[in-house]
């Protein structure tokens, strides 16, 4: 129906000032709801015109300005405002804790990128290409969508920071970073991490954030936290008798 009424619209206003812009700066929510009032006023606006003219007239021309708002999604308003509902929420999440293993240790652990899909179950692989850039597969709920993409790390520090971000042309936009600190009480290693996924704007970018948003998020986050667990685990404690031995 929706689809239907857009066409109507944006046949009937093609050519003139009314024409929409070729970005919607209204979300669908809004422009449902739009379409809905602007239907509803239009049509009492009409019915008061012989009762009540000036009423009736103020009526008619906010449900037609709804109506179209709803129908092309494009708002006058918000594009003076410079406002955009299309845009999506970030997911962003920070996690601050402390882990009782020596900084050096773990930084050399969490530089070693192929190492993250063992204790981040929203990973499914991680291939180093170099020492720049690596191959990214993550597990999405539902396995409807296949995400992958390509990173390179964009600030090091050693034994101190690592920050990376996707390249562009990723199907989801998406960013990291870890600081590594000497815990205050002189014991083990303080991380702050932060990981940030930008879905990509349209229909395909509302379907992937619908899948990334609540599920999704808490993976992630609940990935961050189990490093703490990892870390006191076996498997972890042999990869660092390893790399000692190798050191």
């Amino acid at each position: 129906m929706l689809e239907e009424l857009t066409n109507r619209v944006n046949k009937s206003v093609k050519g003139t000032v009314l024409e929409p812009g070729e970005m919607e700066n209204v979300n669908p929510t809004e422009r449902v709801i739009s379409a809905a009032a602007g239907s509803y006023m239009l049509f009492k606006g009409i019915t008061q015109l012989f009762r009540n003219p000036i009423l009736g007239l103020q009526e008619t021309a906010l449900g037609g300005y709804l109506l179209y708002r709803g129908a092309t999604g494009y708002c006058p308003l918000y594009n003076k405002l410079g406002k955009d509902t299309t845009d999506l929420p970030a997911i962003r999440i920070t996690e601050t804790f402390i882990v009782n293993s020596p900084r050096e240790e773990v930084y050399r652990f969490w530089r070693n990128l192929e190492n993250l899909p063992k204790f981040m179950k929203h990973l499914k692989s991680v291939t180093e290409i170099d020492q720049t850039y690596s191959h990214w597969k993550a597990n999405v709920p539902g396995e409807l969508v296949t995400i992958d993409w390509t990173a390179q790390i964009t600030k090091e520090e050693e034994n101190r920071y690592i920050g990376w971000q996707s390249i562009e042309g990723a199907n989801v936009d998406n960013a990291g970073k870890v600081e590594f600190r000497d815990a205050i009480s002189g014991v083990g290693t303080e991380l702050n991490v932060e990981i940030n996924y930008f879905p990509p704007a349209g229909a395909i970018g509302h379907s992937i954030a619908k899948l990334m948003n609540g599920v999704f998020e808490n993976m992630v986050r609940e990935d961050i936290k189990n490093f703490k667990h990892y870390v006191e685990g076996d498997e972890y404690k042999t990869y660092t008798s390893g790399s000692s031995i190798n050191a």
